[in-house]
């Protein structure tokens, strides 16, 4: 029996997942695993049993994750699974960016005293020509991270005829298929910058992204071009976006994270953080996370973890090890050796690493004992043990 804690309103289809093997709630006691949103995760809630956190969503800034790896938990998040509907509302942004959509409608709620219907259509076709805008086709989106919604995107603005730049050091080779051949790749962030009317970021925040839009990249940027922040808060500097919409140098800024200072500008369209927030987006995440927490508790396969390699084994016998430790020299052979002296032969075996942490995945011919699995939690920066 497995205890999974759930923090926030978890989407019912994904505790669906969970069989009846598992006890889930939040108040399980002794958790095995947990299960959030957007809680806001302390240490001192990582109880000592808990082996997994999954994230039924793409970012993990409420998870003190460096913690976890060093308690050897392994922090699991769903990408993609909230791609579609982030990818929905940055065409709504983008049109809402291009068109006086936003100021019209607010024109014409405040026309509520007129009783005139004649009188109103002669004044709305004479004042339609102060909320004209521009056609997105032909326009060059520029889109800054390529990932999962970064791609969808790409590929969106590319059915709506718009020409798209695309910037991303780090693309991955599964990004890389998703993406059109006629996205265009930008050698560097101010060589897209400089080319956009429009720029889209999808970044996860890292100490390389955060105020990664600031007061000198802004200076590379397209005068009038508008900037798209769907992403997270931190990528851009608040403050510099301000001093360049004063400047006239950007044209707008359209964003789902608003901070004071930004309230009531005619320059800035803000939303209340909804790029997720669909049922579907919410039950896809879901489903994504419980999955994933299963196959890692049940087998200790890991898929999609922001601190532990991807390690994905199909076992072959009923006995499993899986064995996380530093990333550091002999540690296998020192894992293997102790096997061996217990009689205990090796089957099958998945050494993966990350950064500073190793994780290996070890099919054996049999039920290593208690002492066995003492004597592998005692070597020299080896961090967890499991028999699963």
């Amino acid at each position: 029996m497995f205890n999974v804690k759930t923090f926030n309103n978890i989407a019912q289809i994904g505790l669906d997942q969970f069989g009846t093997d598992y006890s889930v709630s939040p108040e399980a006691d002794n958790a095995d695993a947990l299960l959030l949103r957007s809680h806001k995760l302390q240490p001192e809630e990582i109880t000592a049993n808990v082996k997994a956190i999954g994230r039924a969503g793409a970012g993990t800034n409420n998870v003190p994750v460096d913690y976890c790896s060093e308690q050897g938990v392994v922090v699991f998040n769903a990408p993609g699974a909230n791609a579609n509907a982030v990818k929905e509302l940055i065409m709504a942004g983008l049109l809402l960016g291009s068109r006086g959509i936003v100021s019209g409608i607010a024109y014409v709620d405040g026309l509520g005293s007129m009783d005139d219907a004649d009188a109103m259509n002669k004044l709305l076709e004479k004042e339609k020509k102060n909320f004209k805008g521009s056609e997105l086709q032909g326009k060059t989106l520029g889109v800054v991270g390529l990932g999962a919604i970064g791609s969808q995107v790409a590929n969106m603005a590319l059915m709506m005829g718009m020409h798209v730049v695309g910037f991303d050091p780090a693309i991955s080779i599964e990004a890389a298929w998703r993406l059109s051949s006629d996205v265009k790749k930008m050698d560097s962030l101010e060589a897209l910058l400089a080319k956009s009317d429009f720029i889209t970021l999808h970044l996860p925040v890292l100490d390389a992204t955060r105020n990664l839009i600031n007061a000198e990249t802004l200076k590379s940027i397209k005068k009038d071009c508008k900037l798209l922040n769907f992403a997270r808060s931190e990528i851009v500097d608040g403050d510099a976006v301000i001093d360049a919409l004063d400047a006239g140098l950007l044209g707008a800024y359209i964003a789902d994270f608003p901070k004071p200072g930004m309230i009531g500008r005619k320059d800035m369209i803000l939303m209340p953080h909804i790029g997720a927030s669909t049922d579907e987006a919410e039950e896809n995440c879901a489903v994504m996370a419980a999955n994933q927490l299963q196959d890692y508790l049940e087998n200790g396969n890991i898929i999609n973890s922001v601190n532990f390699p991807h390690a994905v084994l199909e076992r072959t016998t009923g006995y499993r090890l899986s064995v996380s430790n530093k990333n550091v020299t002999n540690m296998l052979g020192s894992i293997t050796s102790i096997l061996a002296e217990h009689n205990i032969n090796v089957i099958d075996l998945l050494n993966k690493s990350r950064g500073e942490i190793a994780y290996n995945l070890i099919d054996v011919d049999q039920a290593p004992s208690a002492t066995a699995i003492e004597q592998l939690s005692k070597i020299d920066g080896v961090i967890s043990v499991r028999l699963l």
